[in-house]
């Protein structure tokens, strides 16, 4: 798929990204865990280049998210971006999860 388009909750903010990701994964850390209220976060990581956004965003520990409605939507990061995959307009269900980190805290 050449571009993905995401947004949040109310939809102030919007993102794309362009290309496939450099990687999928996992994450069940706590921080994940709780600021997504699941049991992990579903992510892929893009090259910085690939991605643009509209709207304001705020910033709190790398994560970015809509000031006016508060959904999480990515991390940016200087060379990659990594955007929580449930943000997505369109569901990704032709990417599956390549690895997983943090699985010592994985729920059983």
């Amino acid at each position: 798929m050449g571009i993905r388009i995401g947004s949040c909750l109310c939809g102030a903010v919007a993102y794309r990204v362009e290309g496939e990701p450099l990687r999928t994964g996992l994450c069940h850390c706590a921080d994940c865990r709780k600021s997504s209220g699941s049991a992990f976060v579903f992510f892929a990581v893009w090259p910085r280049q690939a991605f643009s956004h509209s709207g304001k965003i705020a910033t709190f520990a790398g994560r970015s998210f809509c000031p006016v409605c508060g959904g999480r939507l990515f991390c940016l990061r200087e060379d990659e971006v990594e955007p929580r995959l449930g943000s997505l307009d369109s569901p990704p269900t032709d990417l599956a999860p390549g690895y997983e980190v943090w699985i010592k805290r994985r729920e059983p």
